[in-house]
């Protein structure tokens, strides 16, 4: 497909746009290095999407730009119909590391956005909500407890809420589970589908690993090296909910075998 091709997921012609990128492009002025050219993607409602590429492809810049962290060089970056130029409410954004602030209980961390936005008095009132979503994500009864009596996987699930207490339009993951174990890892990526499934939230997810792409997303944006463009889309056409035993089948194998295929050859052109 031509990096500049218009691509989007399986359900955009059921639900409306969320998230477009038109042409997107970036050159870094310092040292003339050009991250991404020609990227263009749709995100609707309800979607899960992951990028996968090779180290330096670009997908971390794509993430800044989408995030508002970073300006692009060319092309047009619409959340909801309005041109993101900066950090915005509606965006959530989880990274490799939960980042919790340990001088604060499960539960402040999480309103924590909610009073650097809007204050403690707004803070309080939103606990309320916090402790639905620790139910919600398993870790009822932990509003109180630190992040040090915490295991990885349960404060990266105490991560998931702080993102979602501000009822983004999109979630930004920054492979977030890639420092957890593999059977951690499993059990997150199964608890994120969930959790998206049930608030049909709409995600885009940066992964270096092709099962973990491939289980959780509609569809998976493959990149070229750098300069990063797209160099192919690829529908995830298994029913949901997805399960682990899904991952033994023959159909997984051969969309994980597809997507390494592409990335073998882009390596090599």
């Amino acid at each position: 497909m031509p990096a500049a091709a218009t691509v989007t997921d399986l359900s955009s012609k059921r639900k409306e746009p969320v998230y477009e990128l038109t042409g997107v492009g970036k050159t870094y002025a310092r040292n003339a290095v050009t991250a991404l050219e020609g990227v263009t993607l749709t995100l609707t409602k309800g979607s899960f999407s992951s990028v996968i590429g090779s180290s330096g492809c670009g997908k971390s810049t794509l993430l800044k730009i989408m995030s508002g962290l970073i300006p692009p060089s060319s092309g047009r970056v619409i959340l909801q119909n309005k041109p993101v130029r900066g950090p915005r409410r509606d965006i959530g954004m989880m990274f490799q590391q939960a980042t919790l602030f340990p001088w604060r209980t499960t539960v402040e961390n999480i309103v924590l956005p909610i009073e650097i936005r809007d204050g403690k008095a707004a803070a309080a009132k939103a606990r309320e909500k916090a402790t639905q979503l620790l139910e919600i994500v398993g870790l009822k009864g932990f509003e109180n407890v630190y992040p040090n009596e915490l295991s990885g996987g349960m404060a990266q699930r105490a991560a998931i809420c702080r993102m979602l207490i501000t009822e983004p339009a999109v979630l930004l993951l920054d492979e977030p589970f890639s420092a957890l174990d593999e059977l951690s890892r499993e059990f997150m990526n199964m608890e994120l589908q969930r959790i998206c499934m049930e608030r049909e939230a709409t995600a885009f997810l940066v992964t270096h690993s092709i099962p973990e792409a491939v289980i959780l997303s509609d569809v998976v944006y493959v990149m070229k090296p750098r300069p990063g463009r797209i160099a192919e889309v690829v529908e995830i056409d298994l029913p949901r909910p997805r399960t682990l035993d899904m991952i033994t089948t023959p159909k997984f194998g051969a969309l994980v075998e597809r997507i390494r295929s592409r990335l073998d050859k882009e390596a090599f052109l």
